[in-house]
């Protein structure tokens, strides 16, 4: 049988993508409000751009949602705070802390919503809203994500790194990357492409110098040698030829427009809500965690090579009305008994989820960059745990 071989091509952008800077604020604001009050309600949503009227152009950031809580929260310092961190330090940038305009549109949740979603002596808690999610898992890597998205979320941290540790100083916060994987009958053999934009200062005259940097201290260190032949086109690094204006100052940043980003890089489906800035009774962010979290489990216990789970709820239920399993054709036993199996298993009720993968904390801004999934490095992301493996290969009659 002949070979099938195919291109898949995922993107990742660095914390100071604008974007990214919104996303971050969106889930500082959640963080500060969990410290405090774990029973808070947070839907909040940030935009970031830049007075151009104004020389330099000074940065503006506008935060507006319905927050509901009994903590006392600085929205304006934690974003400027958030601002600080990411390296917006610097009024030449367009983009900084310590000047730009902060204005807050701030209101409670909807008494509505708040019916649906609070646990009563004869009600369950239900979901914050309809909608279906997805969480996808394969076998790829040994985090158990696809390559694409691996390499180019390692890649987007790398520039970071290299420029808050000095060792490429002119490097400035904003930039991208995207990776490019050859797959052959399915299975990924080797990089294609590589390619990373990132935002430099302005007294930078030849970019040979920077397409020289980032292929030694960036590209070289993440992409693995294995996977680099002479077939790889070569890297490809500011394509355009300059990236001296980024950040805000130059594109407008918006919470929830990186959403594949976050999740799994265009592998798998994806239900349409954003995760950043919302408090997990909202089921774009929990039921999307679960059932990551229900996908992981089911390819690290060997059921499928590849597996992707649909959750689709109803506001104020507490139940999911549906649970799809897509296995890609990889799995050991039909995908409509591993759907029975996740409900035998997996309590997918939204208190539940928050219980089990103890959401009511203040973990949110480290996952609004470089992705909610895949992160089994840090314990607070607890849906990347293998903590039902046994349970479902007995359920499953695995030995």
């Amino acid at each position: 049988m002949a070979e099938m071989k195919r291109l898949f091509t995922s993107e990742s952008v660095t914390e100071g993508h604008p974007d990214k800077i919104a996303d971050q604020i969106s889930d500082a604001v959640l963080d500060a409000v969990y410290q405090k009050d774990p029973q808070g309600r947070v839907a909040c949503e940030t935009l970031v751009t830049s007075d151009t009227s104004e020389t330099p152009s000074r940065g503006v950031v506008i935060i507006a949602g319905e927050i509901t809580t009994t903590a006392p929260v600085d929205i304006p310092r934690i974003a400027r705070d958030v601002i600080r961190d990411i390296g917006y330090t610097d009024r030449s940038f367009g983009f900084c802390y310590d000047n730009c305009e902060i204005r807050t549109y701030i209101r409670n949740q909807s008494p509505d919503i708040s019916l649906g979603v609070t646990a009563t002596k004869d009600r369950e808690q239900g979901a914050g809203d309809q909608g279906m999610m997805f969480g996808y898992s394969n076998n790829e890597t040994k985090e158990l994500m696809p390559l694409p998205i691996v390499l180019a979320h390692r890649l987007v941290r790398k520039l970071a790194d290299v420029r808050k540790n000095g060792t490429l100083p002119f490097l400035r916060p904003d930039g991208k990357a995207q990776v490019t994987v050859e797959y052959v009958n399915s299975v990924p053999k080797r990089v294609a492409t590589v390619l990373v934009s990132c935002h430099h200062a302005p007294d930078i005259k030849d970019m040979k110098v920077v397409e020289k940097a980032i292929t030694d201290h960036v590209i070289l260190k993440v992409i693995p040698k294995e996977l680099i032949d002479d077939k790889t086109e070569p890297f490809l690094v500011n394509p355009t030829g300059r990236f001296e204006l980024g950040g805000p100052a130059a594109d407008s940043g918006v919470t929830g427009r990186k959403i594949i980003v976050d999740s799994y890089g265009g592998k798998g489906s994806h239900g349409g809500g954003c995760f950043s800035g919302k408090d997990p009774t909202k089921v774009d962010r929990s039921g999307a965690y679960m059932a990551r979290h229900v996908a992981k489990n089911m390819v690290a216990a060997g059921i499928a090579k590849e597996c992707e789970v649909q959750i689709a709820y109803a506001i104020g239920k507490a139940r999911p009305v549906s649970i799809m399993v897509d296995t890609f054709g990889t799995g050991v036993i039909p995908d409509t008994d591993i759907a029975n199996l996740i409900n035998e298993v997996f309590d997918l009720r939204p208190a539940q989820i928050i219980e089990h993968l103890q959401l009511s904390r203040p973990i949110y801004k480290k996952t609004a960059a470089y992705g909610h999934f895949g992160r089994e490095d840090d314990p607070d992301f607890t849906w990347e745990l293998r903590d039902h493996v046994q349970q479902i290969r007995k359920v499953a009659n695995l030995k």
